[in-house]
């Protein structure tokens, strides 16, 4: 199954961060790795080497596994596992730039790649591919992703997953309601309405409120706006009417059809909530299937793509590929390159993702059984490509977006949620920082 055929690049330039980010060496720790300009070593491909998990926690059982069958494969290399949670990363990472102790290896997400690019700190790997067993191995749109996202139009991970977002309903409780499949937005809405009973602890939904909250909000908003674009020139359009009208009605379920402790939940709390309780609603994205399946098992859920608008118009943001960097500074490359060739192999590749439910960039691994078995991964990828489905795509390539998406407007995100922000405002706000990061960057690469 070719799950991407094809993908959007941008020309782009080097960048450079406008301000040095003053903060001090956090407990990672130095392991022998330098700084960003540390120029580092191919080295003997031997010893050990240290690769950094961004989702640690939620990942590291099945990391630990593929650690495993690459020492046994590799007796002379020895892999140290440094779990960081996703919300905590990006800090990580901008913190070691700047004072050292960067690992070897480590995953860099398409929302976080040109903030780190931009400042030196990872190896252009289009050389090392063609050199490698893994050329024409790589599912091309996810190449062709992380390259755009890199901002330079170099290769500086090389991409392992590719997710999208899910909305995951339990069918146990929409029967005994007598409501049917929230596949559109209108259907949605009533159910969520439908299914709670505040008295009772039942809610309808969970909304995401904590770290991440922006980015499931702009899927929703584009999702019921039907808009097609980010852009509108060098303007963006997340401000637009028909945006803010659909951001005041989601953020407006908040209490009403939701516990009031989401105003405070990250992915890993909305998800054992939801697995936990009585809650009808769930959007996540594909990570978090095997979750719900411990959980749950099969028979009370389902995991099916975001809802359509009512003519069946299906919008929705981009998601970024995640995948492996290997950092400048490492003084040794070669064993560091060994481990992300033997990540992105069909066999270790196609585990990794059959833990997580996501869609596997090696050519071979998305062929591999479990993908049809596993229903959400499955209608997730015909979703994206039965040509029915747009794809706003959404400005990876600025190096100020994760800031920007995350630190920058989460916390005003909850005062919307809290009434204390009006929609208006918050996307107002939002806007005026997108615009500044795009002509800046515009005016850098042309």
């Amino acid at each position: 199954m070719n799950v991407f055929r094809g993908g959007r690049r941008r020309a782009a330039g080097a960048l450079a961060l406008t301000t040095a980010l003053a903060l001090t060496l956090a407990a990672c720790g130095d392991d022998g790795s330098g700084a960003a300009g540390d120029k580092g070593a191919e080295g003997s491909g031997k010893g050990e080497i240290t690769f950094w998990d961004n989702n640690g926690g939620v990942r590291t059982d099945v990391w630990k596994e593929i650690i495993a069958d690459f020492e046994k494969a590799n007796p002379d290399i020895k892999v140290k596992y440094v779990g960081i949670a996703a919300k905590e990363v990006q800090s990580k990472y901008d913190t070691a730039i700047q004072g050292g102790g960067l690992p070897d290896v480590g995953g860099v997400g398409a929302a976080m790649l040109a903030g780190i690019a931009a400042q030196n700190a990872l190896e252009p790997l289009d050389a090392r591919i063609d050199a490698s067993p893994l050329k024409g191995k790589l599912n091309t749109g996810m190449v062709d992703s992380v390259r755009s996202a890199g901002g330079r139009e170099k290769l500086f991970t090389v991409p392992t997953s590719a997710n999208n977002g899910v909305l995951y309903y339990r069918t146990d409780l929409f029967k005994a309601a007598g409501l049917q499949e929230p596949a559109t937005w209108p259907a949605f809405y009533t159910a969520a309405e439908k299914l709670t009973d505040q008295k009772s602890n039942r809610f309808g939904y969970t909304i995401r409120g904590g770290a991440g909250s922006v980015a499931q909000a702009l899927d929703a908003m584009y999702g019921q706006s039907g808009i097609t674009s980010f852009w509108k020139g060098d303007t963006t359009t997340v401000n637009d009417p028909a945006n803010v009208a659909a951001l005041e009605k989601y953020a407006g379920l908040f209490k009403k059809t939701t516990p009031a402790a989401d105003v405070n939940n990250d992915f890993t709390k909305m998800v054992a909530q939801w697995d936990s309780g009585q809650i009808g609603m769930l959007n996540h994205n594909l990570g978090s299937y095997q979750d719900h399946v411990k959980a749950l098992g099969t028979g009370k859920f389902r995991g099916i793509p975001l809802p359509t608008k009512d003519d069946g118009t299906r919008v929705q943001v981009s998601n970024p590929v995640d995948g492996l960097g290997l950092f400048s500074s490492s003084k040794n490359k070669t064993a560091a390159w060994k481990f992300i060739e033997f990540a992105a192999s069909h066999e270790a590749n196609s585990k990794w993702n059959e833990s997580a439910g996501a869609i596997p960039s090696n050519t071979e691994a998305a062929q591999d059984p479990w993908i049809k078995e596993s229903e959400p991964t499955r209608l997730a990828a015909e979703a994206l490509f039965s040509g029915k489905t747009v794809i706003v795509q959404l400005p990876y390539y600025l190096p100020d977006w994760n800031t920007i998406s995350k630190a920058d407007n989460e916390p005003a995100f909850q005062k919307v949620l809290l009434g204390t922000m009006s929609a208006k405002d918050f996307l107002d706000d939002l806007a005026e920082q997108l615009n500044k990061a795009q002509a800046e960057w515009k005016s850098r690469t042309q």
